[in-house]
């Protein structure tokens, strides 16, 4: 009988959007634009809701919150991968 697959995947790279240095520029910049207005409309969301106090009711805390927890998964699952390949130098 087999053994089962102890096979693990360490790292997601996103191969195959362009091979060419021109286009991956482009790509980064568009995937960069995208990540920036992610964070700075969660920004701008904890703003509001910490500067006004009639948004200080649950429903607000929740959102903030959840604005927060996205901020924090942005930063960490999206941005490593394209700046770590637009980094590297090619070979």
């Amino acid at each position: 009988m087999r053994g089962a697959n102890q096979s693990s995947v360490s790292k997601f790279l996103l191969l195959g959007l362009s091979r060419q240095p021109q286009q991956q520029q482009l790509l980064f910049v568009l995937f960069l634009s995208m990540y920036l207005a992610t964070i700075l409309g969660n920004l701008l969301i904890l703003l509001a809701i910490s500067v006004d106090s009639c948004l200080h009711i649950p429903m607000y805390f929740f959102l903030s919150n959840l604005s927060f927890v996205d901020i924090c998964f942005s930063s960490t699952t999206t941005m490593p991968s394209p700046t770590s390949s637009v980094m590297q130098s090619p070979s």
